[in-house]
């Protein structure tokens, strides 16, 4: 279950490290607002929320694991 996880939390980074890697090179980029209308940006926020969510399940699986390890 947590190695699914930790796949699932490597392909949701590499996908985020591309799309911030397109980010800076987008022409809106070196305007002030230029994030709060930019596609890109709104995807990596997307990611950042379910990496996020995926990284608070891995500790808490993990957290529940060493629990049961110390009971034995």
């Amino acid at each position: 279950m947590i190695s699914e996880l930790e796949k699932e939390y490597d392909k949701l980074m590499d996908k985020r490290d591309k799309l911030e890697e397109k980010c800076d090179t987008l022409p809106q980029c070196a305007e002030d607002d230029g994030c709060e209308t930019c596609k890109v940006y709104k995807q990596i926020a997307e990611l950042d929320e379910k990496v996020e969510a995926l990284e608070a399940k891995i500790e808490s699986l993990t957290a529940g694991e060493e629990g049961e390890d110390e009971e034995e």
